[in-house]
Formats: structure tokens, C-alpha cells, sequence
């Protein structure tokens, strides 16, 4: 195709930021896409007769108004800032349109730009942007669906990162996310604002506690950088120790042996979505948390010393990608998204109910993993596994634990607990 769509990447020093060859481009155009703000700076260089559509608010119409004016032969600009396939639009554009279609002119990012003001190399920063609709200040136990819950998720992961804010999420809306997830200490900030204009400002080394009462002029990029080193951490099997529990005759919890085979059974990836029913003191589904690390977590418990227990250990473990909800399922559980895996260790007596919600949740190759220790409660799965027509499986898992006895040790058995998994769409 030999009418592409030009994307060309564009700076807030205006036409300082353009080639020769771009520049020619956008004169030539008949047709300008670009924000408001934008469209505003060049306008100087657009042609008098050319169209010019403001795409705020309307992104999902501009590949048919490039298609359109494709279809007539009339040649296309559209105005991004920096690099448009850095977290811009052309990715976008290219998705819905095809590559052929396209042309990308990029320019300098202005996250390579607010690196550059800092002497910071950026090889190894995780880029990320917050340009979302303004879900709110972040509340721990978010769910997916916030506007700040992928970079929350990616400050977990990295040590250096730059952020591309928006105007509703501002770096100190970031910075109260940071003190709320108790990383206040860990990181100091950096805000860029305005750059390639003559009001260019940058505010560098600040306590994040402080970030979090000051207000910036837009645009801006922020920059963070961890000044404390993260703990290695065990990646599977954490010891029971690890969780608060409540101690009544027993800890509440399920033990480290029963807990690792449960997690072994629920078959989970990186991006898992889990349910956790009957959490307890959360050590299944926090652990599940951990090895989904881009996945999700959806937790219920009905008694209210061990919701407070669930949290107390989630704010311990540095777990954000984890929900809970204090009740009694199924309550609620309509709002949870789809499953890849659910565990179950306590249904407070709507077993059957359960069983079949979940298994018309599930998606597709998901697995069901429910822990029973009487009798009664195993009869109960099985019968509801069956009436539902499901394959499964029982497994009874017995631990002995040394304990020491005089100057010598014995054997002292563990409760036995009774594994009982199915899989959605697998047929009796």
C-alpha cells in the first residue's frame, strides 16, 4: 500500500521535534488525528484545506476515519506524542488496521527523555503507563480492573521503572498506592513535568511520603528507583510458620505438606485466576498469589478474626494481586472472574451448591481441588461430583512430623486430609 498512514511522533517543542522528512508529511496531509493539545502546537504546519479530527474521547473511531480516507486516496497523519509504540497508538492502529497500512515515524520517548534530564540509563527499566480511566485512589486488595493494578503489580517485579501518567493518575496518587502497600521506604521518585516546554521542570529524589501531598503540573513522567534491596524470596512450599494464624486446639491453616500438593493439583501458570474458598488464614491462596504473579487471587472467609488474619498476612508476604471478601459463600462470587483453578477448605455446609457453581465457572482445562478431614464432608463432594456427571479423583494424604522425645525424636501424625480434584469438562 503506498498511501500509508504516517504516525509520526511529535514533542512538545513543536516543530523542533520533527525531520525533514516528517515534517513533509504532515504539510502534505489531508488529514490530521490528534489530540486537542497537539493539533493546537502544529497547527501552523497543517494545510489550510486539510481535516483535522480531535481524537480525545474517541479512540475507537479513528481506524475507520483512516480507513475512510484510505479508501478516497487522501493521505493520513496521525500525531502522537514521543515513540507511538511505546505504550502509544500505534500498536493500536496496527492491530485494527494492518501493518501495511501504517506507517511509524517514531520519535525520542519522553520516559527516555526524563531519564535523559536524570543521567539515568534506561536498558533496564520497566516502562509502564497509567493512562487508564480514573478508577480511584488504589485500595489494597484491588481488583484487576483498577487503573493502577498492573503497575502495582510491576513495581513488585522491578527495581528502576518509568511511568507515563494521565491526568487522572498522577504521581502522587502513585505515591499513595506506595505507601499503602507499605513500600513508602523502598523507593525515592522522580517527577519530569512538561518537558520540551518552556515551563519544563523536573523534581528529583523525593521521599515518597512526600510525593504523596505535593501536586505536579501535566503533562509529567515519573521515574522510581528502589533504594532498598528486595529479600530473596522462596518461591514454593513456605513453611507454616510463614502465616499468623488463629491457635485454637490446632492452627487453623492448611499445613505445608497438604498446601503443597493442593497447589500441585490445581495446575496454576503465571496468569492464573484462582479462587480460594474458605480461606482460613489464606495460606493457599496467598501462596497461589505468589506463583500466579500475573494472575489474580479471589479469596473469601466468613469469620471475621481469620479475614483480619488473611490480611495482616497478605500486608507481611507484599502480596497485591490477591482480593478478599468477608462472607459466606456463594455470596459475591458472581462478581469474580472465570477460574482457571479453585480450592475450596471450607463451604460452611453449601458444598453441593458450591460444586456445581464451580464447575459451570471454570474455564476450560481448570481444575477443582477441595481439602476434607471428616468423613461426612468427603461423602458429601463425592455424591455432588457425581450428580454432576464430573470425573474425579480422591487422594488421602497421612504426614508424620519428628518431635523430639527425651534426648531422641518420634513420628507424631498429622490429622489425614482427604484431596478430592475434578476438571472442568471432564466427563464420569
Amino acid at each position: 500500500m503506498t498511501n500509508k498512514c504516517r504516525i509520526l511522533g511529535v514533542l512538545d517543542d513543536g516543530d523542533a521535534s520533527l525531520g525533514r522528512g516528517a515534517m513533509a508529511h504532515l504539510q502534505k496531509a489531508q488529514l490530521v488525528i490528534g489530540a486537542a493539545r497537539t493539533l493546537a502546537l502544529f497547527a501552523p504546519h497543517i494545510a489550510p484545506g486539510a481535516v483535522q479530527r480531535d481524537l480525545t474521547g474517541a479512540l475507537s473511531q479513528v481506524p475507520e476515519w483512516i480507513r475512510a480516507a484510505q479508501a478516497e486516496e487522501r493521505r493520513v497523519v496521525v500525531l502522537a506524542t514521543g515513540d507511538p509504540l511505546c505504550h502509544g497508538i500505534a500498536a493500536f492502529l496496527a492491530a485494527r488496521l494492518c501493518i501495511e497500512a501504517i506507517e511509524v515515524i517514531p520519535n525520542v520517548s519522553t520516559l527516555q527523555l526524563a531519564c535523559a534530564r536524570l543521567g539515568l540509563p534506561w536498558q533496564e527499566m520497566k516502562f509502564a503507563s497509567v493512562h487508564a480511566k480514573d478508577a480511584g485512589d488504589w485500595l489494597p486488595g484491588s481488583p484487576p480492573a483498577h487503573g493502577l493494578y498492573a503497575l502495582l503489580r510491576d513495581i513488585r517485579q522491578h527495581d528502576r521503572l518509568a511511568v507515563l501518567t494521565s491526568p487522572d493518575n498522577t504521581p502522587d496518587r502513585i505515591a499513595r498506592m506506595l505507601v499503602a502497600e507499605g513500600l513508602a521506604d523502598d523507593f525515592e521518585m522522580a517527577v519530569a513535568e512538561r518537558l520540551c516546554q518552556p515551563e519544563e521542570r523536573v523534581v528529583s529524589g523525593m521521599r515518597i511520603t512526600a510525593a504523596a501531598q505535593m501536586r505536579f503540573a501535566d503533562p509529567n513522567v515519573v521515574l522510581l528507583w528502589r533504594t532498598r534491596l528486595r529479600a530473596p524470596q522462596v518461591l514454593f512450599g513456605l513453611p507454616d510458620a510463614s502465616f499468623e494464624q488463629r491457635h485454637p486446639e490446632k492452627g487453623l491453616i492448611t499445613k505445608n505438606e497438604v498446601r503443597a500438593v493442593s497447589l500441585a493439583r490445581m495446575q496454576l501458570r503465571a496468569d492464573s485466576v484462582v479462587w480460594d474458598i474458605g480461606a482460613g488464614s489464606g495460606s493457599v491462596g496467598l501462596e497461589a498469589a505468589r506463583l500466579c504473579w500475573r494472575g489474580h487471587v479471589y479469596a473469601i472467609e466468613k469469620n471475621a478474626d481469620d479475614s483480619a488474619i488473611v490480611v495482616r498476612n497478605r500486608q507481611a508476604m507484599g502480596i497485591s494481586n490477591h482480593s478478599l471478601v468477608h462472607g459466606k459463600a456463594p455470596e459475591g462470587l458472581a462478581a469474580w472472574a472465570d477460574p482457571d483453578a479453585v480450592f475450596i477448605g471450607g463451604s460452611g455446609g453449601e458444598l453441593a451448591e458450591l460444586i456445581a457453581l464451580v464447575l459451570r465457572r471454570l474455564r476450560p482445562g481448570g481444575w477443582l481441588v477441595m481439602n476434607f478431614v471428616t468423613i461426612e464432608n468427603l461423602a458429601a463432594a463425592v455424591e455432588a461430583l457425581k450428580a454432576q456427571g464430573a470425573a474425579w479423583d480422591v487422594l488421602q494424604l497421612q504426614a508424620s512430623r519428628s518431635k523430639p522425645i527425651l534426648h531422641m525424636h518420634r513420628l507424631a501424625a498429622e490429622n489425614p486430609v482427604w484431596l478430592v480434584c475434578a476438571q472442568a469438562g471432564g466427563v464420569a
